[in-house]
């Protein structure tokens, strides 16, 4: 399931004026990248992470906004609550796509009069678009979806599975970027027909293991399952110290550390969280924790101001500390999405010349200043 031009749709709800009408969202400034439009705008060209200066030479009579991560959260976990009060299993992919496995239910009620119905429930209580492909796998299911759109159905069977891609372009395919496009077009495959004719041998000599992995979902093979979204979607991190502290500077050095140190994590697998929870264990073991629900990022910046609140909210008996913990929690897979309504693309670049750092000379090749006491006392050395 696959809301509909998810930003758009959000803010279409908020002024029912932008109906009908091209819509772009995104930074505002000639420097910012469109994060979402409207089909209304994908008409003269524009499409998601194009340049905004771009957007505006191709589509000057649209409306520029720029977005709302907040409102964008909050309607993404009304749509979350809906489906998990329903669905026999469900993994959120992202904040605007979820996979449902329905194994077993055409027992008793029939998939796609479940899926529907659903489907009309979400639409119903939320005024938002959206649409589903129902199939043998997450796949096909994907591939169905974009094609149900906008806001439709389309279910695909065991034995059109092969029938319904064979046409399709390449493009369709999860994992087909721009450079296996294009790649696959100089040996002139187009359709997933003719990709499926090449031995899947030549393909992983070609592209190595994701070449076998495009060559098996051209040929509907995806054995991947949908996981539990509440059983995996956290990463946290906990300090216990070797002598009971009370020394508000060193604990909030220690915090920003751990959580700088978790970005990182998340970022490298792709992840945003929405939930941020500390947790501090007195002296005498008693343990409390708050959590904050935010707009889903996975911006250091972001978190540690989260974080340190979080931990001065939490610290009111001034006892002395024996652990601190960080978790992050609803996390989804998505690339940082307010980078594309930020005017300061310097802090993106920061971001992505930091991690860069990181991937070439390890995790602590490069840190803040304000939680280096922490990585300095860990290697034993003078701060």
């Amino acid at each position: 399931m696959d809301l509909d031009t998810f930003f758009v749709s959000v803010e279409r709800l908020k002024n029912s004026r932008l109906n009908g009408m091209p819509v772009i969202i995104g930074g505002l400034s000639d420097r910012g990248v469109v994060a979402g439009c409207s089909y209304e705008a994908r008409q003269f060209g524009v499409s998601s992470a194009m340049p905004i200066r771009m957007a505006r030479n191709l589509c000057p009579d649209a409306v520029f906004i720029r977005g709302d991560m907040e409102s964008y959260s909050k309607c993404s976990h009304t749509v979350t609550d809906i489906i998990a009060e329903k669905a026999p299993l469900y993994e959120k992919a992202s904040i605007d796509e979820h996979y449902l496995d329905l194994t077993g239910m055409d027992r008793f009620f029939g998939n796609l009069k479940w899926a529907h119905e659903l489907r009309s429930t979400i639409i119903n209580e939320t005024g938002l678009p959206i649409s589903l492909g129902l199939s043998v796998n997450k796949t096909v299911s994907k591939i169905a979806t974009g094609e149900a759109k906008p806001n439709g159905e389309k279910e695909v069977r065991g034995e059109y599975v092969i029938p319904f891609l064979d046409p399709l372009s390449i493009r369709k395919i999860p994992m087909v970027g721009q450079k296996s496009y294009r790649l696959l077009r100089s040996m002139g495959v187009s359709t997933i027909h003719t990709l499926r004719q090449i031995p899947p041998e030549m393909m992983t000599s070609l592209m190595g293991k994701n070449g076998m992995d495009i060559w098996k979902k051209s040929n509907g093979i995806d054995n991947t399952p949908v996981i539990n979204y509440f059983e995996q979607k956290s990463i946290s991190t906990e300090r216990t110290f070797d002598k009971d502290t009370t020394d508000l500077l060193r604990l909030n050095q220690i915090l920003i550390s751990m959580v700088e140190n978790i970005t990182w994590k998340m970022r490298k697998q792709e992840k945003l969280t929405s939930c941020i929870t500390v947790k501090i264990r007195y002296s005498n073991f008693d343990t409390h924790s708050l959590q904050k629900r935010i707009p889903y990022t996975s911006f250091d910046h972001i978190l540690i101001d989260a974080a340190r609140e979080l931990f001065t909210r939490l610290y009111k008996r001034r006892m002395l500390i024996r652990l601190i913990g960080v978790r992050f929690s609803h996390l989804v897979r998505g690339v940082q999405q307010l980078n594309m309504f930020e005017d300061t693309p310097e802090m993106v670049s920061l971001y992505m010349t930091m991690d860069s750092l990181r991937k070439r000379f390890g995790q602590n090749a490069i840190k803040r200043a304000c939680g280096t006491y922490h990585y300095l006392r860990k290697r034993g050395k003078s701060a």
